[in-house]
């Protein structure tokens, strides 16, 4: 099991990342903060100071086709905000 699943690169975590040295990931569901932290610690060798953790709850959307009325919903899952120590960066695009 996997407890990082992806990092988030929108423009608000990016400017966040550049401004603040905080990183957004979205993690396995049932992962807690010790358990995000050493994850992020081993996989880019970096010291996290704090971690924040969130439940995204699912979007819901519906629209109207010749058929009638479609519902649907996005997914829910949880993000991690990581605090890393001043002075060190994450690089999300050397994988890339």
């Amino acid at each position: 099991m996997s407890i990082l699943i992806k990092p988030i690169i929108t423009e608000k975590a990016t400017a966040d990342s550049e401004l603040n040295n905080r990183y957004s990931f979205v993690v396995d569901n049932k992962a807690n903060k010790i358990e995000i932290k050493g994850a992020i610690e081993s996989a880019y060798g970096v010291s996290v100071t704090k971690v924040r953790t969130m439940n995204v709850r699912p979007d819901r959307k519906s629209r109207f086709t010749k058929t009638g009325v479609i519902t649907g919903k996005t997914s829910a899952y949880k993000k991690a905000l990581v605090q890393v120590a001043e002075g060190e960066t994450i690089d999300l695009y050397s994988n890339l």
